[in-house]
């Protein structure tokens, strides 16, 4: 192999490229003349090593990230490697199953910093030192062509909103996901502000503050806080009954009604954006002070943004759905016994009481009358033990008639008291429950501090039922 030809054949060809795409694949398709090999160019793009161009392979790898496989690491070191063996190399990125051998090589800037790697691949048998001296020296060319382009191409507006959407998709919570999505929104769109407007209880509210927001943003904030809740559904409806909507960029044309609150606010360009369906979403809002003209692949992309964050906010809300779900008893909507044992977990020795309550004559009630008359009771005592309680108490449904409160008190007597307010409360619905009163020790055990509260219930059973008897220390 004529390795001085394959020099001059890409050193030729490398000044005719008109941007650094193009210089990497002119770059491979001269390599490609002559080495049976799969050759890639990755580039420095973000965070990630984007593949630019490459032939040879019946895959290639579009983006690799930071220090992984062969090629991260030859970007991260700024040393060249030759592998010979790439089976016993454990960075090794598998292609195709033949592959048996790789040189990889930094594509450096004038300066010696790294903007990529050269990489080649064989299925053959090859001598690889004369290769690896060629890859340096063509990779040398390449990466003083890519500078004096003005460097690697940055990443696109598709590639950023990719690069959002996978963030929003592993966003653990609505605050996070917001912060993605409004990053995301004034990263992709170039303009400064981004505001969420969502359906609430009470009408459309705006979306949680995210970071530290600009000047404009915390303008365009405040202007959507003070404005009446009608202003906010109207601005929600138009953009659902319409579509996505956007400014020219022209001076002297008067807002809409529902928009004027914005320019007040110093608004002179604006993306608008239906979140979600019309009865339950929102609107998504970019902004900037500066009057300038969104393209129609802007509002492409920002429809794209909003239909992806209210993907992940459904998923998000359906989760907490199905954990509260998971949480809650099925019959009586109380807290089971699962969240009732972090709770006692988490309790103060000296200021919590469990309270084991059990209903008196239950089972008769099921077998005289049946299931569903026992459902009405368990249900309708249910809410009179909720509203004897009083605020930061707890209520849970522990078992068929059982149930356990924890309560905050100063003082044994203090428990005593709520529980005879419970004793009284099951009374005016028709029914008698008994009840057995614990005070957790310091370093006692959950478990034990049930134990005695259930022990206690038990003697208040013995003692005729309806009433409340508080365990001994």
């Amino acid at each position: 192999m004529d390795h001085e030809r394959v020099l001059r054949d890409v050193t030729v060809r490398l000044p005719m490229a008109s941007t650094p795409a193009e210089a990497c694949r002119w770059t491979v398709t001269a390599l490609a003349r002559y080495v049976p090999a799969t050759v890639a160019v990755l580039l420095q793009v973000h965070d990630r090593l984007r593949c630019v161009a490459a032939t040879g392979a019946w895959q290639v790898f579009s983006a690799v990230p930071p220090k992984s496989g062969i090629v991260g690491r030859v970007y991260a070191s700024g040393a060249g490697a030759t592998v010979a063996d790439v089976g016993a190399d454990p960075d090794y990125l598998p292609l195709r199953p033949d592959v048996t051998a790789e040189v990889c090589v930094p594509v450096r800037d004038p300066a010696g910093r790294p903007v990529g790697v050269l990489d080649l691949q064989w299925s053959g048998p090859v001598e690889l030192a004369p290769w690896r001296e060629t890859a340096e020296r063509v990779a040398e060319r390449l990466g003083a062509r890519i500078t004096a382009m003005g460097g690697p191409p940055a990443e696109s507006r598709s590639e950023k909103l990719l690069r959002h959407a996978t963030a929003m998709t592993s966003a653990p919570t609505d605050w996070d996901l917001m912060t993605a999505a409004l990053a995301a929104a004034r990263e992709v769109s170039t303009l400064s502000a981004a505001v969420l407007v969502l359906a609430g209880r009470r009408g459309p509210r705006l979306g949680a503050p995210t970071g530290t927001p600009g000047e404009l943003e915390s303008r365009v904030r405040a202007a959507l806080a003070d404005a009446p809740a009608e202003q906010l559904g109207r601005l929600v409806a138009r953009a659902h009954r319409y579509g996505a909507a956007y400014t020219l960029g022209e001076a002297g044309c008067p807002p809409t009604e529902e928009h004027a609150a914005l320019a007040r606010a110093g608004v002179r360009t604006l993306v608008s954006v239906p979140v979600g369906p019309p009865d339950g979403g929102g609107v998504l809002l970019v902004a900037d002070d500066r009057l300038l003209r969104p393209d129609p692949t802007t509002v492409n992309l920002m429809e794209l943004l909003a239909g992806q964050a209210w993907g992940a906010l459904e998923r998000l809300r359906t989760l907490a759905q199905l954990r509260e779900q998971a949480s809650l008893d099925p019959l009586t909507g109380l807290p089971h016994t699962g969240t009732f044992g972090r709770r006692i977990a988490a309790a103060s020795p000296g200021s919590t009481a469990l309270l084991a309550i059990d209903v008196d004559g239950f089972k008769t009630v099921n077998d005289t009358y049946g299931h569903q008359a026992g459902d009405r009771l368990l249900v309708g005592l249910a809410r009179a033990l909720e509203a004897a309680l009083r605020h930061g108490d707890e209520l849970y449904r522990t078992g068929g008639d059982e149930f356990v409160a924890v309560i905050q008190v100063g003082h044994p007597d203090e428990a005593v008291r709520i529980a005879g307010r419970l004793v009284e409360a099951a009374r005016r619905t028709g029914r008698t429950i008994s009840v057995g009163v614990a005070l957790p020790h310091p370093g006692e055990p959950a478990d034990r501090t049930l134990h005695r509260a259930d022990q206690a219930l038990y003697a208040a059973k013995s003692r005729g039922r309806d009433t409340v008897h508080l365990a001994t220390p």
